[in-house]
């Protein structure tokens, strides 16, 4: 077993694909699909965390949100992974880890 986290941030950067210098309307479109795939995530205010079982799987999701856009003339997306084997679920056992070292919850 190995984990793939993803970190992702795509957005238009075309005027006919925005709302003045607003994305959300875009950005709600990828994080639809990304939440219909089954696949786990995290919304942050600057991008989303995916965790895929396979590098295949982790590229696919870049497809799905990339199709959200794909009408749009200009696109930016910026990506890094951090791949670990022997390891699942580290959405949350990465934060629990810290939270360990500090003895206490944090804000998440």
């Amino acid at each position: 077993m190995t984990s793939f986290l993803l970190e992702f941030s795509m957005f238009p950067t075309s005027d006919e694909c925005r709302e003045g210098s607003s994305v959300s309307k875009e950005v709600a479109k990828i994080i639809d699909v990304i939440d219909k795939s089954g696949v786990p995530y995290q919304l942050t205010p600057m991008g989303t965390i995916i965790e895929a079982s396979s590098m295949k799987e982790a590229l696919s999701i870049i497809e799905l949100a990339y199709e959200q856009l794909e009408g749009c003339e200009r696109v930016y997306s910026s990506l890094k992974f951090d791949i670990r084997k022997n390891t699942t679920n580290r959405l949350k056992t990465k934060i629990e880890s810290v939270e360990k070292v500090l003895k206490r919850d944090i804000k998440h």
